[in-house]
């Protein structure tokens, strides 16, 4: 038991941590889901790599604020997500080809101007983050993130789930598609935003979507997904926490390596389509 819940009762950083990174695994993962089932999973990696150069810019002028960087992330998650689908729609050319050049242009501006300043813990913080030092401002807004994108992805629940399942039905029934996709992607830049507050750039789509590349695994209907998403961002929220104290390990990594063993479990074990399920199913047809 102290193994546990003794590093949370024990330590205030601990604590913190905890609720930040559970605020991030009852919202994020569910919009990786709807991420996995329109075939677009690594558009959360591009977008996160996207704000890097706002949150560099917020950094150069305010320091290590909050509210500055998450403007400029904001911003500049924005402008890449709005300018690919422009660029296709001008060109002719694919949207995941301008989203690749856009993103590797924004990553490689946001550490240009990060390495302007010299030091380089700076830049490990911006790439890596630091959760158990989440301050109250960013545990504001990760629970602000939260609070936001439930109730707006509830509003949205039916229209996404049209496209994503029928969307000559959805265009037939009149679902304004550009309107909730362009809502959809206001979501995910919030949600990368709040996770670069403890996890970084690279590692901020962690808990998005190996949760919820996991989650297929274990149910069939988009409901049972979701849930499934939530409880295995939770218990890597948890257990990653206790693997980086106990182990001495870095923190965000530590999360994102256990949110990876059960995508692993989820592989081998799960129900629907798990290596063990259809390797048990196959002797039963051969029969």
């Amino acid at each position: 038991m102290d193994f546990l819940f003794g590093p949370f009762l024990e330590f205030g950083f601990m604590r913190r941590a905890l609720v930040g990174c559970l605020a991030l695994a009852v919202a994020a993962p569910l919009l990786g889901v709807f991420l996995m089932l329109r075939r677009t999973s690594l558009t959360a990696e591009v977008l996160a790599h996207g704000v890097t150069p706002g949150i560099a810019a917020g950094f150069l002028i305010a320091g290590l604020s909050v509210p500055a960087m998450s403007i400029g992330g904001l911003i500049a998650g924005l402008l890449v997500a709005v300018g690919a689908g422009a660029l296709s729609r001008a060109t002719g050319g694919r949207e995941d080809a301008a989203l690749t050049a856009l993103y590797l242009i924004a990553l490689a501006l946001g550490v240009t101007l990060v390495s302007l300043r010299g030091d380089t813990s700076d830049l490990t913080h911006l790439l890596f983050g630091q959760v158990l030092g989440v301050d109250d401002p960013a545990l504001l807004m990760m629970a602000g993130v939260a609070t936001l994108t439930l109730p707006v992805l509830a509003l949205a629940w039916r229209p996404l789930a049209l496209e994503c399942f029928d969307p000559g039905f959805a265009q037939a029934e009149g679902v304004r598609g550009g309107l909730w996709h362009a809502l959809f992607l206001v979501l995910v830049v919030l949600n990368v935003l709040a996770a670069f507050q403890a996890m970084g750039t690279l590692m901020a789509v962690g808990l998005m979507m190996l949760p919820a590349v996991a989650s297929r695994h274990w149910a069939r209907e988009l409901s049972g997904m979701a849930y499934a998403a939530v409880a295995i961002a939770v218990l890597s929220a948890t257990f990653g926490l206790l693997a980086s104290y106990h182990l001495d390990l870095p923190s965000g990594p530590a999360i994102v390596l256990m949110a990876g063993v059960l995508w692993a479990v989820s592989v081998i074990a799960g129900p629907v389509d798990g290596l063990v399920a259809r390797w048990v199913r196959r002797p039963h047809l051969a029969g």
